[in-house]
């Protein structure tokens, strides 16, 4: 009953050091950093673009791989132009409000895009293991349930975030030893207990991924055993290979966020610049990646991107400038 009278207080702004102990450092880190960015939604935006424009890739396979490249898209730069701001013009405030919507889209995004990659693997699941249903399971209307479902359970799993930090008082720091607002992080410059803050940031959304990660490894051990029963070492082959690109984003995606969030419970002895370098890569790195991996080892898709490139430059040599 001690804290039931306290007033939230909120600071008009938070101070965002970037990362702690690497300062000296900073200019050159948001090299690398805006390369990885400017790729990450480059690659995505193309991506898009040629999913929306060639119509042998209007299939809900690809219409799941679009969002995945949205959500990239979103993830990386709710987070990355704010550290570039910090690095190159020393712009450290962040407005409470803001912040506190930085972590929601932050933390959105992340349980999205493992709820995605779990629609991506409920795809192939029936794509390889019962073929002749593909068509009449995963119709648009079911797709477009699923991708509602996915943006409804992402939004109402964070939502209780933004109220569990508007509740609290902040009357000690409003330093930030982060490049980027994270619920946790944020959660721990308040002047009151915090407990339901680490249970729910902890529980609640990891336990929702961990259910992702478990329901993907079933869907993949029921496509394997099927794809070793077929006869033909081709169908094998050209089945598994499908499944590659998928598998790849996969292991991109969680093996960091595991070992982020262990380094952050068990890992007391590593420095806090490291885990806010990793955090930083995190938000960058696989967004950067993910369509790169689906560029090459996807036929269609490399196709797609061929005659999306050759009809711009049509487009340009035909037009009165050109």
């Amino acid at each position: 009953m001690i804290h039931s009278n306290i007033t939230p207080i909120h600071p008009a702004f938070f101070v965002l050091v970037g990362i702690p102990g690497l300062e000296a450092y900073h200019t050159w880190l948001s090299i690398p950093l805006c390369l990885m960015y400017v790729t990450a939604v480059l690659g995505n935006s193309i991506l898009i673009m040629v999913i929306i424009t060639e119509r042998n890739l209007h299939e809900p396979m690809y219409f799941f791989l679009s969002m995945l490249a949205i959500t990239d898209i979103l993830l990386s730069t709710t987070t990355v132009p704010k550290a570039l701001t910090i690095f190159w013009l020393h712009a450290h405030n962040i407005a409470f409000d803001a912040c506190v919507t930085q972590v929601f889209f932050v933390h959105t995004m992340f349980v999205g895009e493992s709820a995605i990659l779990l629609a991506m693997a409920f795809d192939r699941f029936i794509a390889i293991c019962a073929p002749l249903r593909y068509a009449t399971v995963l119709t648009w209307s079911t797709v477009g349930r699923i991708a509602l479902a996915i943006v409804i359970r992402s939004i109402c799993i964070i939502f209780p975030v933004i109220f569990l930090l508007k509740r609290l008082p902040f009357c000690r720091t409003n330093i930030v030893p982060h490049s980027y607002c994270e619920h946790i992080g944020v959660a721990r410059l308040a002047c009151a207990d915090i407990t339901v803050n680490i249970w729910y940031g902890f529980s609640v959304p990891i336990v929702m991924v961990i259910v992702d990660v478990i329901l993907i490894a079933v869907s993949y051990s029921l496509i394997l055993r099927a794809v070793f029963r077929l006869p033909s070492q081709d169908a094998r082959h050209k089945a598994l290979s499908t499944c590659g690109s998928h598998l790849c984003v996969i292991l991109m995606f969680y093996v960091p966020s595991f070992f982020t969030l262990l380094t952050h419970r068990f890992g007391r002895n590593i420095p806090r610049h490291v885990h806010i370098l990793l955090a930083n890569l995190y938000v960058v790195v696989p967004p950067m990646l993910n369509p790169i991996v689906y560029g090459v080892k996807t036929k269609q898709i490399r196709e797609g991107v061929v005659h999306w490139f050759l009809d711009i430059k049509t487009l340009c040599c035909s037009s009165p400038l050109g």
